[in-house]
């Protein structure tokens, strides 16, 4: 358990990811959890703005993951990388993973994690975290030995922050555990907004 969330807010909780990242976030809080991997598609056809974007993929993991485990607390999220108006997914391939790594060579972008809360009771919260990043120049053997490491795979914007990729980054502006994929400020945050409004 975690000594700075009330008890009763810990128990039964389920993390509605696939991610091993958010995984091991949870893990080094000390949040005893259910790992259920829901089947939503990360695809929100027609909506534009990135934010909502993210936001709409975490409340739609979160209510299957609820619909499964409605005795439960649920905290589902989805990162999205956003350089240059366009949205970086998880790459399907090598080559397109080494397209989005000299996308984002020597320019900043924007990592949006949207998260949704479920409490037993069935009350809901749906927030976002923003943060800046800035990579330096990447050569194109830096980008082929680093899709060779297969790191990328499974990662929006082919890259963990917290990984080989590290070196790439010159800075951020917000949250890092937000690129790692769960930004824990704002989980906290949430959790203690749930709590005031009766879980």
């Amino acid at each position: 358990m975690n000594p700075f969330l009330a008890q009763e807010a810990q128990r039964r909780l389920v993390l509605a990811s696939a991610s091993a990242r958010r995984r091991e976030i949870l893990e080094r809080l000390g949040f005893e959890f259910e790992v259920l991997v829901t089947g939503v598609e990360e695809e929100a056809q027609g909506c534009d703005d990135d934010e909502r974007f993210a936001v709409m993929l975490a409340e739609r993991k979160a209510r299957e993951a609820r619909s499964r485990r409605p005795e439960k607390t649920i905290i589902a999220a989805d990162t999205i990388v956003v350089c240059g108006g366009r949205r970086l997914g998880k790459p399907r391939d090598a080559a397109e993973a080494a397209a989005m790594l000299a996308m984002l060579s020597g320019r900043e972008h924007e990592v949006i994690t949207g998260i949704a809360l479920i409490g037993p009771s069935g009350r809901s919260l749906a927030r976002a975290e923003r943060t800046k990043v800035y990579f330096r120049s990447l050569t194109p053997n830096e980008i082929a030995l680093y899709v060779a490491t297969g790191e990328p795979f499974g990662k929006a914007g082919a890259y963990a922050i917290q990984g080989f990729a590290a070196p790439f980054v010159e800075r951020i502006d917000g949250c890092y555990f937000n690129v790692v994929g769960l930004p824990v400020r704002l989980l906290f945050s949430m959790f203690s907004e749930l709590e005031r409004n009766g879980a």
